[in-house]
């Protein structure tokens, strides 16, 4: 199944990222900790080029803290990207990220100049609580929902820095189909724009391969399923989600896996790793170049017709009718429509 969702207001952000980020020294790009590939903006790379990033995975407290440390390694051995892990809980460690953008940027500390970020997240990442945890006081609108942001506004944190916020943007196409489960599954995409069951099941399939001790001891299950139409019908009977004749209420019970997920009430759980990824990243190029490849042939072959029709002796198509010509001469017998059955009468044309 394929999750798409990109308001007119995403690609006006975009539009507006793009002209402003020559203007910024470092860029800050919040993601979430349990899908930090899913939640990384494959356009914000291509727009930030060689310019400083920190990478802050935000609701490090509902991931796995193992999966965490493995994700700062990977992308610390990026090029001009260090990493901050955050949690609401502890403000503390998240204004440490302002002496992080100076230890980033050290010949514009001390003097007169300003340094200028940018702070940019996908939907519901946990930006606008950053920046009020930042500043100390109610800045940015917040909620646990996507797209509260809508415009930019420029914050000053204070020691020099001039921080930029921008609403969260999604991308136009999710290529990576799990990537697209994964932003529903975390709430990055609105419930309306995603089917819940589809997106349960993708959840539970998961989950029980890298997480079965979480939900046997969550859901007091007697053994873990083996696959996740059982785990879900097991969900069902335990929270009674069930229609007449015992049979699992789909909507419901996945509306319960995704929202407990979410909720952190399942555990800590992180629903990808770097080896996932990459391999990910093989799959969706090469299903990439397949559509290419048959857009390609399908293509050729359509301009191949066309040449051959060209080249086939004689006027094949069909000729005009000449009755008009022998009505306008005055020959030719009077050209009666097909007439209707009974009716003595004949049909009128269609228009």
């Amino acid at each position: 199944m394929s999750i798409q969702w990109y308001p007119g207001h995403m690609h006006k952000a975009q539009k507006e990222i793009k002209e402003v980020l020559p203007q910024v020294d470092l860029l800050i790009e919040v993601l979430d900790a349990r899908i930090p590939y899913s939640s990384e903006n494959p356009h914000i790379a291509e727009l930030r080029g060689d310019k400083p990033c920190i990478k802050v995975l935000s609701k490090t407290d509902l991931a796995d803290p193992e999966m965490t440390a493995q994700w700062q390694e990977y992308f610390e051995r990026q090029k001009g990207v260090k990493t901050i892990g955050i949690t609401t809980e502890q403000p503390a460690k998240t204004k440490q990220l302002v002496e992080l953008c100076k230890k980033m940027l050290p010949d514009k500390v001390g003097g007169v100049k300003t340094i200028y970020t940018m702070i940019v997240g996908i939907p519901n990442v946990g930006k606008s609580t950053l920046i009020n945890t930042l500043v100390g006081r109610p800045i940015a609108k917040t909620g646990n929902e996507p797209a509260v942001t809508k415009g930019q506004q420029r914050i000053n944190l204070g020691g020099g820095i001039m921080l930029l916020d921008t609403p969260g943007i999604l991308w136009p196409k999710v290529e990576n189909p799990k990537s697209g489960y994964r932003l529903a599954a975390s709430g990055a995409i609105k419930d309306t724009a995603m089917e819940y069951a589809d997106v349960a099941y993708f959840t539970a399939e998961y989950l029980l391969q890298a997480y079965p001790e979480l939900l046997k001891a969550r859901y007091d299950l007697d053994h873990i399923p083996d696959n996740e139409v059982e785990l879900m019908d097991m969900i069902a009977a335990r929270r009674g989600c069930l229609r007449s004749g015992g049979i699992a209420d789909t909507h419901k019970v996945s509306e319960i896996l995704i929202n407990e997920l979410r909720d952190g009430v399942l555990g800590r759980i992180t629903l990808e790793s770097p080896d996932m990824a990459a391999a990910e990243e093989i799959e969706v190029a090469e299903a990439i170049a397949k559509k290419e490849e048959t857009k390609a042939k399908r293509l050729a072959n359509s301009k191949k017709g066309t040449r051959d029709f060209d080249k086939r002796p004689g006027d094949k198509r069909p000729k005009a009718d000449t009755n008009i010509n022998r009505k306008k001469s005055g020959g030719g017998a009077k050209q009666k429509g097909p007439r209707i059955a009974g009716s003595g009468k004949p049909n009128k044309p269609r228009r």
